[in-house]
């Protein structure tokens, strides 16, 4: 193997940990998948290719991804390969599928940011030299990248709310400034929203002349989820009409709104931070690791640990770049950091993730941070569903139909765990979830005779066609996986999960989990 790719590999998989959030991470464990046909297709599916064109593959029958486990242990350097989501493969992808004649109703994206520089920097090492201005002659690049510039700078035309009117639309430092959005991670982005245009481009989701009713956009305050969710949104409406767009702002990481407060959440957080805490202090390789890295350095442990090196690691391992080097002197013994100093920091944080499984107390956390945006996600459904029923009036305007939320790992991993996708890969550099309605067709139950007449004539006795919802992750059918719709929920004659059960999950069922039947009683009650 030559050394550019051993470096590359070796930075390749690193890449699994948290950004600096002092919550643990959250992982699938290695999985390989079935791609099972469950009914006929009309559709093909979605393939994007590593230069951002596509192509389609025939789909003779309705395919879902179930995740089959592995009895092995995960290897923590390999598992760690896929969090940099490095934009130079063929992607598959499984949204906008359904079986024949389902209507598209109202998609839902959150998305987390692309790749971005540390937030922290190791002491005494170099910092990674990474330009952050766009350029379409700089690899990676793609097809959309020099006209998405270009229509960045028309966005005074577009409306924002105050809190996001200072904040740049692009990248603009020649020298990255810390946790600013790269270059990859707007590319990574301008894939998504073209991998979504394309698998939703025959379903007539939104028309040509779409009205701003139609299309809301939020994000944090940060720069790098406000650009990674402008990437987006012009990969899914390339050269969209910014007089139409208006960018709201989210102030908590969580997308709560005016339901954040919640002080159990924030007691079941700590209860999460202790468990990690022990866990950590009990582990002595660990330590040992972080002892040894401190003396090539020449800083004390406590410095390293504060200093989150695997953020950093995680940037030299994304962008191709060799481990960070110290000479001797100074008080380290010098040399450079290595990939087995992060194995055992991975494997921790592994081991970390079932541990967090059993002890439960994130799970709850999960459930009360991410119930406001689940809350009005299922209203903004029910909403287009009732506009969709038979015979209704179209509201002038038309109904939210496309929803893109702009965060961070910090919000997809709670939202995630709230869903019940407890073994969901922790979220990389550019992860999705795609909520998607679906309507079936009208049926005809039947023959019933016209009181009106007495030539017995007779007319169809119709009745109006349900709606569904599919959930998917980074591109996987994750929907039988959720905790509101089991295999055992899927039937023959019926392959997707009814709205009905998200709805029902989301103002009934997901509280007992925290014994409690409504999000007042679950944040407010009394301890014990």
């Amino acid at each position: 193997m030559s050394s550019s790719v051993s470096v590359c590999l070796q930075q390749s998989a690193i890449s699994m940990v948290s950004s600096v959030t002092g919550l643990c991470l959250f992982f699938f464990c290695i999985v390989s998948v079935n791609l099972i046909p469950t009914s006929p297709m009309l559709e093909e599916q979605t393939v994007q290719d590593a230069d951002g064109g596509f192509r389609g593959l025939e789909a003779k029958s309705r395919k879902r991804v179930f995740p089959v486990h592995h009895n092995q242990e995960p290897d923590p350097v390999f598992e760690a390969y896929s969090y940099c989501n490095t934009p130079n493969r063929t992607e598959q992808a499984w949204e906008g599928h359904s079986p024949a004649d389902y209507k598209l109703l109202s998609v839902h994206v959150m998305i987390r940011h692309g790749d971005r520089y540390p937030l922290y920097a190791i002491p005494k090492t170099r910092r990674p030299s990474i330009d952050c201005t766009l350029s379409a002659s700089r690899q990676p690049s793609h097809p959309l990248l020099t006209s998405f510039i270009n229509h960045m700078g028309q966005g005074t035309r577009g409306h924002w709310e105050a809190q996001l009117g200072s904040i740049s639309r692009l990248p603009n430092h020649s020298v990255c400034e810390m946790g600013q959005l790269t270059q990859t991670g707007v590319v990574q982005h301008l894939r998504n929203g073209q991998l979504l245009q394309r698998a939703y481009k025959h379903h007539s989701l939104l028309p040509s002349d779409w009205s701003p009713r139609q299309v809301w956009m939020e994000t944090t305050g940060k720069s790098r989820t406000l650009q990674s969710g402008l990437a987006f949104l012009y990969g899914f409406l390339p050269d969209f009409d910014w007089t139409k767009v208006t960018v709201h702002h989210q102030w908590s990481t969580l997308f709560c709104g005016s339901a954040c407060e919640c002080p159990a959440r924030s007691k079941y957080l700590e209860e999460e931070q202790r468990r990690q805490y022990r866990l950590r202090v009990a582990d002595s390789n660990l330590e040992r690791t972080y002892i040894d890295m401190a003396r090539t350095l020449g800083v004390l442990t406590r410095q390293l640990r504060a200093a989150n090196p695997i953020d950093s690691l995680l940037c030299h391992l994304c962008h191709g770049l060799s481990f960070p080097c110290v000479s001797s002197g100074d008080g380290g013994t010098g040399g450079c950091l290595t990939m087995a100093q992060f194995a055992v920091i991975r494997q921790q944080q592994l081991d970390d993730e079932v541990d967090r499984r059993r002890f439960g107390a994130y799970r709850k956390y999960a459930i009360l941070a991410m119930y406001p945006y689940l809350n009005r996600t299922a209203n903004k459904m029910e909403r287009v569903a009732r506009a969709n029923e038979e015979g209704r009036q179209p509201r002038l305007g038309g109904e939210e139909v496309f929803t893109l939320s702009s965060g961070h790992d910090v919000t997809i991993a709670p939202l995630l765990s709230a869903l019940g996708l407890a073994e969901a890969k922790f979220p990389r550099y550019a992860a999705r979830i795609v909520f998607e309605m679906w309507k079936s067709p009208p049926t005809t139950q039947g023959l019933a005779k016209n009181k009106a007449g007495k030539s017995g004539r007779s007319k169809s006795n119709r009745k109006d066609g349900e709606v569904f919802i599919r959930v998917l992750y980074n591109g996987e059918d994750v929907t039988f996986h959720t905790a509101f719709c089991h295999p055992s929920d899927r039937h023959t004659n019926q392959p997707l999960c009814p709205l009905r059960n998200f709805l029902t999950f989301v103002r009934k069922d997901i509280f007992s989990i925290v014994n409690a039947t409504s999000y007042k009683e679950a944040c407010y009650k009394l301890s014990g």
